[in-house]
């Protein structure tokens, strides 16, 4: 870990290893916790820079792998514009996340055996200008979540934009500006094991506070 500034620190790390989907990269302000997710971070990036810290304050990170497999992407192409009137006044029920379809009618695997467990079926309805409500098979019978991941149009790596609880197969998200055109899937994932801590304590702001 580097301070890149005063209040500026940049993490790095070498590959997580066989299987890695990407890492969530966690900080605390006091060696035993509570830590707080800053952000999953996609197999392949290696890196993470966390801006405009407290000054003079010490900071604690560590990373937590998670694996699991994802499901076909869809492409999602939204209409221009924002939500209109009548948008706005929908209570947007289609956007809980929910169980739907359950599990009994489909086989379930376990995600610790290599390239089991996809979620399937992928679907994304367009519910408004900036709302897509998806919905998909559950196949895994020992995931810790779902992960929706996008990929915006001319963008090199999906993103995780959603994180959702064990069984939900049924979601709504509302979009930003930059996800008009973008590409989505969804992953069952489990985490694995804590990467020891690292320290920083951080010093005066710029403006010598």
């Amino acid at each position: 870990m580097t301070l890149t500034s005063p209040v500026d620190t940049t993490l790095t790390w070498t590959d997580g290893g066989r299987g890695v989907a990407g890492q969530a990269v966690e900080f605390a302000t006091a060696p035993g916790g509570p830590y707080t997710l800053l952000s999953y971070v996609p197999a392949g990036q290696h890196t993470y820079h966390h801006p405009d810290l407290m000054p003079q304050t010490p900071f604690y990170y560590r990373l937590r792998p998670y694996y699991g497999p994802a499901s076909r992407a869809v492409d999602v192409d939204l209409p221009a514009g924002g939500p209109g009137k009548q948008d706005k006044r929908d209570d947007n029920v289609w956007a809980e996340p929910r169980t739907v379809h359950g599990r009994s009618k489909v086989s379930t695997r376990s995600l610790h055996v290599p390239g089991e467990g996809a979620p399937t079926g992928l679907t994304a309805t367009v519910m408004q200008a900036n709302g897509i409500k998806f919905t998909w098979t559950d196949h895994a019978r020992d995931e810790q979540g779902y992960l929706l991941e996008d990929r915006a149009r001319g963008s090199a790596r999906y993103r995780v934009v959603a994180v959702l609880a064990p069984d939900i197969d049924s979601f709504g998200l509302s979009t930003l500006p930059d996800e008009k055109h973008a590409s989505y899937r969804v992953r069952a994932f489990y985490y694995g094991k804590r990467s020891r801590t690292v320290h920083v304590t951080t010093g005066r702001a710029p403006d010598g506070q």
